[in-house]
């Protein structure tokens, strides 16, 4: 088996790219984040001003911490499916979309620190429900950008270049 260079890893990903960005799982993704995000805005905003001045000092202070955390991981993850969305629109080649720029951070954004006992019910399973989802974004983001096959035999398009090549070359230059 041949390795493939450069250039074969980036039409792979990009193939990868396009195939996420058009499937019913990125649809639902996306979905998902938006609603997540406008929900958080909501209560950040509305219930969530309430809430934050009912408690104490240090309670108060845990609740600033933990929404500017949840909003960091909600922008992040906002702006990773944009990314897709643009790819899937035509606004953004597949190739582009590869960028590192373009990649997930995937260095935790907070330290697991304990919540105090006065933090609203709400925030804290809006933080968990921000954080599952993020999981998901960084698992599909190593999915689609680190764990490429490691042989051309492994992946569609690298085994159909594989028999181009073949073609032009001669059978010397076939790949079993």
């Amino acid at each position: 088996m041949n390795e493939f260079g450069p250039e074969a890893v980036e039409i792979t990903r990009a193939g990868v790219v396009l195939d996420f960005a058009s499937s019913e799982l990125f649809s639902r993704t996306f979905q998902d984040g938006m609603e997540l995000v406008e929900e958080v805005a909501a209560y950040l905003d509305g219930p969530g001003r309430q809430d934050s001045k009912l408690l104490s000092r240090q309670g108060a202070l845990a609740y600033a911490a933990e929404s500017m955390r949840l909003t960091t991981r909600l922008m992040q993850v906002a702006s990773w499916l944009l990314v897709q969305r643009a790819v899937r629109e035509g606004d953004m080649t597949a190739v582009e979309a590869c960028q590192p720029r373009y990649r997930i951070p995937t260095a935790r954004i907070e330290p697991e620190a304990e919540q105090p006992g006065d933090t609203p019910a709400q925030l804290v399973a809006l933080s968990e429900r921000s954080k599952r989802l993020y999981e998901r974004v960084v698992h599909l983001d190593r999915r689609m950008y680190l764990e490429l096959p490691v042989e051309e035999a492994d992946h569609p398009v690298l085994s159909q270049m594989d028999r181009l090549r073949a073609a032009f070359n001669g059978p010397d230059e076939a790949v079993a």
